[in-house]
């Protein structure tokens, strides 16, 4: 059972050494990219919410 995860652990190790790993400019601009993405939905959705909100407010009130 040792053994097999030793193999495991040792191939693993060798598919890694094949990845293309992004360099840090790259890596900076995509978290910039989501973040900015993620907070101008969550904008979008919560300005989305409070108008519907005092929609149904007006309708039911």
């Amino acid at each position: 059972m040792v053994g097999r995860w030793m193999q495991f652990v040792r191939e693993v190790r060798t598919e890694l050494g094949h990845v293309s790993w992004p360099t840090r400019d790259a890596t900076v601009t995509s978290t910039v990219v989501v973040l900015i993405t993620v907070f101008l939905i969550g904008a979008f959705l919560g300005g989305l919410d409070i108008g519907l909100s005092r929609l149904v407010g007006f309708l039911v009130g």
